[in-house]
């Protein structure tokens, strides 16, 4: 399981936040991407997803990515609700 509980359960087809690292130069910051989830993997309790996550320059596949409740780079969130 991964170190947060996920407060609701993800499936295929969501939308939610992949958080991009950034540069380590800094040239680019740790920012929100959307992503789409493309796989729940359910031996982890559902805590990681395989994204598809869309870029400005395109798209890349990233498979178990763990959810975390505040932004954290290399893990997925649900969007905040306005």
């Amino acid at each position: 399981m991964g170190a947060e509980a996920v407060s609701q359960m993800p499936s295929v087809g969501r939308i939610v936040h992949y958080h991009s690292y950034g540069t380590p130069g800094g040239e680019y910051k740790p920012e929100p991407r959307a992503a789409i989830v493309t796989a729940v993997n359910t031996y982890d309790d559902a805590s990681t997803v395989s994204l598809a996550v869309m870029n400005p320059t395109g798209m890349f596949f990233n498979e178990h990515v763990a959810y975390s409740d505040a932004p954290k780079p290399g893990h997925w969130s649900w969007p905040p609700r306005n």
